[in-house]
């Protein structure tokens, strides 16, 4: 009986290697938008709970809380099953857009806060004094320092995202892993299929993480 890793399973993804290089480019580009949305949501709720205006922060806590503290898969089941029934009907790709973005903005928005409140408030009591406004002195002065020190745990976050959009084969979500799963359960030829699929995530992952502890080093190493 020919084991899991038989060559001519081998051979038989080789020869489809399309349908792995397709999912490949998919999780990619997944990857940008839901990192793209994930910053401008982390950003805005982020600043959100630095504000001195107690709803704001309230806003800031709601969405944090209820985002961290609910499984992702649940998060894309809603938006993928429940959104039809009143009467928004969504791609699969913009849902996983929408579900990972979404979910990844509420860590980075504990990461934006975090780098926020680590900047002496006299920075911005200063930026106050010269005329700007909360969010004048967030965007010109108090950000652009934050973000040395917000720099490595947002490179972590961005490893997590790519991960986290193999959930989306649950909903046939298009993606690397949603291939791996249908060719391999046509082919009943799982082995080559998900050792070939994880080195794919390592090669997009890995050099994210090396990039993230050179960051924390030079921290460590500034500070």
């Amino acid at each position: 009986m020919p084991g899991p890793f038989a060559g001519f399973k081998w051979l038989a993804l080789f020869s489809d290697w399309s349908i792995f290089a397709e999912g490949f480019m998919q999780t990619i580009l997944l990857s940008v938008l839901a990192l793209t949305l994930s910053l401008l949501l982390g950003i805005f709720f982020g600043l959100l709970g630095t504000s001195d205006v107690k709803i704001l922060r309230v806003i800031n806590r709601i969405y944090v809380e209820f985002i961290q503290n609910t499984p992702l898969v649940i998060q894309i089941f809603f938006l993928y099953h429940v959104l039809p029934h009143v009467g928004i009907m969504l791609p699969v790709f913009v849902v996983g857009v929408l579900g990972v973005g979404g979910y990844h903005g509420a860590y980075i928005a504990e990461i934006v806060r975090g780098g926020v409140e680590s900047i002496p408030r006299g920075q911005r009591e200063a930026a106050y004094s010269q005329g700007f406004s909360y969010w004048g002195a967030m965007i010109h002065i108090v950000l652009p320092q934050a973000k040395k020190i917000s720099y490595p745990p947002l490179t972590n976050q961005a490893v997590s995202l790519i991960k986290n959009t193999s959930v989306l084969a649950m909903v046939a979500g298009g993606e690397l892993m949603y291939h791996a799963d249908s060719w391999s359960s046509n082919t009943l030829y799982y082995g080559p299929a998900y050792i070939v699929t994880g080195l794919l995530y390592l090669s997009l992952c890995f050099p994210l993480a090396v990039y993230a502890r050179k960051l924390e080093r030079n921290l460590e190493v500034s500070s």
